[in-house]
């Protein structure tokens, strides 16, 4: 098994470790987070794929997955905010218009 391999494996287990929190889990707050721990394991996937192929068509899309992510967490933590202030709670089940 070559480092290749071995960081593929780790991005693909904290992706599913991101997946099983946002599955599980019903605060707000860590599902945010376990979405920025999948969003990190695609960057880190991305990267290595840069890394084995020599180009950098990798980074430059984790460059971009990072400003997505930032918009993400803008707009989540509007969310934290609107939903605390509605229902005092940080519970997704709270909140009937948060259900889609």
């Amino acid at each position: 098994m070559d480092k290749y391999q071995f960081l593929i494996g780790l991005a693909v287990l904290t992706f599913a470790t991101g997946l099983a929190g946002v599955v599980i889990r019903r605060n707000l707050i860590v599902v945010v987070m376990c979405v920025e721990v999948m969003l990190n394991s695609v960057v880190l996937a991305f990267v290595v794929f840069a890394a084995r192929s020599g180009t950098l068509e990798g980074a430059a899309m984790a460059f971009f997955l990072y400003i997505a992510a930032a918009c993400e967490i803008a707009v989540a933590m509007a969310i934290v905010v609107m939903l605390v202030a509605r229902r005092g709670s940080l519970d997704l089940a709270a909140d009937p218009e948060l259900k889609g």
